[in-house]
């Protein structure tokens, strides 16, 4: 290992090869940490993991295929990142799948494939990662040994058409995170949630149509999409030392999304 990468933390970050998750790795990297890059999708990850290595050298950057849904992958995962480096500090369960389909039109193995990647899946790999954090010296700072952060979803937090499986997937994962917080914060784990609103990746690029667009902006009081980078600053918030009293908290990155209420936007229109 170059030495000049061996006194960094290490990050894991889940569902890595794209979107909010290749983004959150990348500012992880950009502040000075080396990455654990998981996700299911072998080719893209390999792909991102050699875009990344050559901007930021190959030393602070690994790949691994991990299905986060299956407790022995991540276990295995665990085990050679240990190997390698020898310490986590920081998890970020992004890894996620969506089925958008009406209720009555959503099958119990759609449902349960939603459940197993996005609930069991951040179970899985917190439970697996909790005992290597517990390791560490207690930081100065607010005593904190590492930091989970669960990518959620506005959708956990509202109730909207076609997300009976996503949506209930990530409220019950906001739970999962505050069963944490209150557990594993007296360990000097942090465990906070990111809930992001409607965020510009190539995903809802390809399938948002302009109305579906127009109908988000007039919703969202910022009246944009975010951005990938947007949610990366956030989980890094969570995940620094400045936010060393949070804990067990969801914060919900959506420009206003979740603050509005019925109304306004027509009322923005007309008096904005």
């Amino acid at each position: 290992m170059n030495a000049a990468h061996a006194h960094l933390p290490v990050a894991i970050v889940t569902g890595a090869a794209r979107g909010i998750g290749a983004a959150v790795a990348l500012w992880f990297l950009e502040h000075h940490h080396r990455v654990a890059l998981w996700d299911i999708d072998g080719a893209t990850l390999a792909a991102t993991q050699a875009r990344l290595s050559q901007a930021y050298g190959a030393d602070g950057v690994m790949a691994t295929s991990v299905d986060v849904s299956q407790s022995a992958a991540v276990s295995a995962a665990v085990q050679g990142l240990d190997q390698a480096w020898g310490r986590v500090d920081v998890l970020v369960n992004n890894a996620g799948i969506a089925v958008f389909k009406p209720t009555l039109q959503t099958r119990l193995d759609e449902w349960r494939s939603v459940m197993a990647t996005n609930l069991d899946g951040p179970f899985i790999c917190t439970q697996a990662v909790a005992p290597f954090m517990l390791r560490n010296a207690p930081h100065p700072q607010g005593g904190q040994r590492g930091a989970v952060v669960n990518i959620a979803s506005i959708s956990g937090l509202r109730a909207s058409t076609l997300r009976v499986a996503y949506g209930t997937s990530k409220a019950a994962l906001i739970h999962l995170t505050r069963q944490h917080a209150v557990e594993l914060g007296a360990q000097g784990i942090r465990v906070n949630a990111v809930a992001p609103g409607p965020v510009d990746t190539a995903m809802a690029k390809a399938v948002h149509t302009p109305e579906i667009r127009r109908d988000y902006h007039d919703t969202i009081p910022l009246n944009r999409y975010g951005t990938e980078e947007e949610i990366a600053q956030a989980v890094g918030f969570l995940c620094s030392p400045v936010a060393s009293y949070i804990n067990g908290q969801v914060l919900a990155a959506d420009g206003g999304f979740d603050a509005a209420g019925v109304g306004l936007p027509t009322l923005r229109r007309d008096f904005g």
